[in-house]
């Protein structure tokens, strides 16, 4: 049995808040050669004041945790790489500073600045109205807003936990509650896991519905990155098994799909569905990787778990937000009473859950990189890619 040391950062039930915590390999004397360590602290001044930060660091690979905007990753770095990017916002910032309602629904924005954020947990995709049934028979028309409340809630209970055994696996978990009377009731419980010395962080999200009715749940993870993974002339790879343009404006694109230009001031978005190729137990990935073919970002995620694959590219200026998302997801990005009448929308019994399993890779060799793609090109060979030029109606709710 793999022994642990675990600490509680926070727990609002028994009244426990740590503003400053430190560990790591110099003060647990463990056997790892990596030199690794945890640090928490809060931030202050502008418009973070207030928020928690976790830092790992496993000698390698760093990252910050956010458990103030539901257990979000703000930035990252593997080696000299940055992962992230560098959004029109001095962020983090705190949730109470973000107004979701605003400008038609899309104030979400205004706190968006991570590497990896979640959009849910009971709605995400455009602010708009959703059209339906409830479960006494009436007819319901609510407002929902940009990307749903998830990434805006704050963690009641946050741990850490060291292995004791090789390989010294080090994990912090937070419990964020998205509810409220005449609301949903779920749980998204979120452990990352990384190992000193490696390139790689595994994310667990487990979500429970804690109301005693059933819900809807949606979940899309939003993997954001700029500058330098993501130039003119960087490119995704994904095994494709079709993909469809989301609007008239994204199929402008389908010429250059896989490719990303230089920063250009006004650029408009571009959003594209993907049903991906996987192996046998429904593993699949997807990357972006530089010009010169010797950096990428890898996702591994299972497709049976997180069936849906977005890629949204927004080449802005950089002063706007130079930056494109990788984004596994329990659906596509559309309103959701489309994704309902698609039968893309989740419902959790009353006691009952869903989980994911998937990771983030960050690579910095050529070898890497080609290795990567050749595992991408096994995939392919299943079948020809279906690429269709424009929005189609399974997978967009802009389809003539």
């Amino acid at each position: 049995m793999k022994r642990y040391r675990t600490w509680t950062l926070t727990d609002i039930v028994n009244d426990v808040w740590l503003e400053n915590f430190t560990t790591g390999g110099d003060r647990l004397q463990l056997g790892s050669p990596h030199h690794w360590s945890i640090h928490k602290r809060t931030l202050r001044g502008g418009l973070r004041d207030g928020i928690d930060l976790i830092e790992v660091d496993n000698g390698a690979l760093s990252y910050s945790i956010l458990p103030t905007r539901g257990m979000s990753l703000w930035q990252g770095h593997f080696k000299d790489i940055h992962l992230g990017w560098k959004a029109p916002v001095h962020g983090p910032v705190h949730p109470r500073n973000v107004n979701t309602a605003d400008r038609g629904g899309i104030g979400w924005l205004t706190g968006f600045d991570e590497w990896l954020c979640r959009c849910g947990l009971s709605s995400n995709g455009p602010p708009g109205e959703d059209v339906y049934t409830d479960r006494q028979g009436r007819s319901r028309r609510d407002l929902l807003s940009l990307h749903g409340r998830i990434a805006n809630q704050p963690a009641y209970y946050v741990e850490v936990r060291v292995g004791l055994d090789p390989p010294y696996e080090l994990s912090v978990t937070g419990q964020v509650e998205e509810g409220g009377i005449f609301y949903p009731h779920l749980v998204l419980t979120t452990t990352y896991t990384t190992v000193p010395g490696s390139n790689r962080v595994v994310i667990h999200d487990h979500v429970e519905n804690r109301g005693g009715e059933s819900a809807e749940m949606q979940l899309l993870y939003h993997c954001n990155l700029g500058q330098p993974l993501l130039e003119a002339g960087s490119r995704f790879a994904v095994p494709i098994r079709e993909v469809s343009p989301i609007t008239a404006r994204a199929a402008e694109g389908m010429d250059t799909l896989e490719t990303y230009a230089a920063p250009v001031a006004g650029f408009a978005e571009q959003v594209y569905c993907f049903d991906t190729l996987a192996d046998s137990s429904g593993r699949t990935l997807a990357m972006l990787y530089n010009h010169a073919r010797d950096k990428g970002l890898v996702l591994r995620f299972n497709r049976q778990e997180l069936p849906c694959f977005t890629v949204w590219k927004n080449t802005a200026a950089l002063e706007d937000g130079y930056v494109t998302g990788l984004e596994p997801a329990t659906n596509y990005p559309n309103p959701k009473t489309f994704e309902r009448q698609q039968g893309r929308v989740m419902t959790l019994p009353a006691g009952g859950h869903w989980e994911t399993t998937w990771s983030i890779e960050a690579h910095d060799t050529a070898a890497d990189v080609t290795g990567i793609l050749t595992e991408i090109v096994s995939l392919q060979s299943q079948a020809k890619a279906v690429v269709h030029r424009t929005p189609q109606a399974k997978y967009s709710a802009a389809a003539k």
